[in-house]
C-alpha cells in the first residue's frame, strides 16, 4: 500500500525505512528537508492515491493539532489520518470528531519500540472504528515484531494511546525498581562487582527483562555511571497515568512514587527536607547542617 508519514525524527524516520522493506511505498514529509520525500503536506497528499492514509509522528500538543488541522483541509472522505505519536487520550476523541464531520477516518496508536524499532519491530497499540483500521492494516503488519504478538486492537478511539500512557507509566516504576536495587548494591562494601551481579539476573531470575538488558548494557559502558548527572526528565505520560488512576480510583503507589522520585531528582537542594531538619532540630534538638 501507500503511506504518507508526517515526522521523520528517531522514531519515524526507522518506521518510514522498516515499512519499506516491507514492500510498501512511503511518502514521508519533514519540516527538514533533509529528511523529507516531499516538502509540503499538499505535496504529500497529492502523491497518494485514495483512499488515503496519512500516518502522523510529531510531537503532542500543538505540532499534532495543527497537523491534523492542516490535513482536515487537505484530505477527502474515506481518508484516515493515525496519530502514532504521545498524544494525550483525550484529544484523540476531539481530533476523530473534528475528522468525522470531514467524512475522515481517525486512528489513534501508541507506539513503542525507540530506536531499537527498526531491527525488532514496534509494539503497537491502536484504537478506532474496525473499518478504519482496516485500511491501515498492513503497515500495522509491516511495522510489528515478527510473530503473533507485539499488535493489538484496544478498543475504541482514544485506546491505543490510553494503552500506550499505562505502558509508559509501568516502565517508569519498573526503571524506578532496578534503579533502587542498583544504588542498594552500590552503597554496601560487601558486593564488590555490581555490574556483574546485574547480568546474572538476565537468566533464569523472575526479573529478567529487556529493561534489564539495557542496565547491564549502560553500566557495560559506564560501569558505575559516573558520567551522568542524576537528572531524569519525564516524557507527560506518567503524570497523565497518574491523573487517569485519580480520576477512576484506582491505587497506584508503585507508579506515583516512581514520577515523584523524577521530580526530586531535579532538585539540587530539596526545601522539603529543609523544613524536616528544621522540625527535627524543633522539638529534638537534633543537629542541622548550614549552608
Amino acid at each position: 500500500m501507500e503511506l504518507g508519514l508526517v515526522g521523520l525524527g528517531k522514531m519515524g524516520g526507522n518506521m518510514r525505512e522498516r515499512i519499506r522493506r516491507a514492500g510498501h511505498t512511503v511518502f514521508g514529509y519533514d519540516r527538514n528537508p533533509d529528511l523529507a520525500d516531499v516538502h509540503s503536506l499538499r505535496e504529500l497528499v497529492d502523491k497518494l492515491s485514495g483512499p488515503r492514509v496519512v500516518w502522523v509522528m510529531v510531537p503532542a500538543g500543538e505540532p499534532t493539532q495543527s497537523t491534523i488541522d492542516e490535513l482536515a483541509e487537505l484530505l477527502e472522505p474515506g481518508d484516515v489520518v493515525v496519530d502514532g505519536g504521545n498524544s494525550r487520550w483525550t484529544d484523540d476523541e476531539k481530533h476523530a470528531g473534528e475528522l468525522a464531520a470531514k467524512g475522515i477516518g481517525f486512528v489513534d496508536c501508541g507506539v513503542s519500540g525507540g530506536v531499537w524499532g527498526l531491527e525488532n519491530g514496534y509494539a503497537l497499540m491502536y484504537g478506532g472504528d474496525k473499518e478504519d483500521v482496516a485500511k491501515v492494516q498492513p503497515v500495522f503488519d509491516a511495522l510489528k515484531p515478527e510473530g503473533d504478538f507485539g499488535s493489538v486492537h484496544a478498543g475504541k478511539v482514544g485506546a491505543g494511546h490510553f494503552a500506550k500512557m499505562v505502558h509508559n507509566g509501568i516502565e517508569y516504576a519498573m526503571m524506578q525498581a532496578y534503579a533502587e536495587g542498583w544504588e542498594l548494591l552500590e552503597k554496601v562494601d560487601s558486593v564488590t562487582d555490581v555490574r556483574e551481579v546485574f547480568r546474572s539476573w538476565q537468566e533464569g531470575t523472575v526479573i529478567r527483562s529487556w529493561l534489564l538488558d539495557l542496565a547491564v548494557n549502560a553500566l557495560d559502558e559506564d560501569e558505575h555511571l559516573d558520567g551522568l548527572r542524576g537528572f531524569a526528565q519525564d516524557s507527560g505520560e506518567g503524570r497523565w497515568t497518574v491523573e487517569a488512576a485519580i480520576d477512576n480510583a484506582v491505587p497506584l503507589p508503585a507508579i506515583t512514587a516512581s514520577l515523584f522520585a523524577r521530580f526530586a531528582s531535579r532538585q539540587e537542594d530539596s526545601p522539603q527536607m529543609k523544613m524536616i531538619a528544621a522540625l527535627r532540630n524543633q522539638f529534638g534538638g537534633h543537629a542541622v547542617e548550614k549552608k
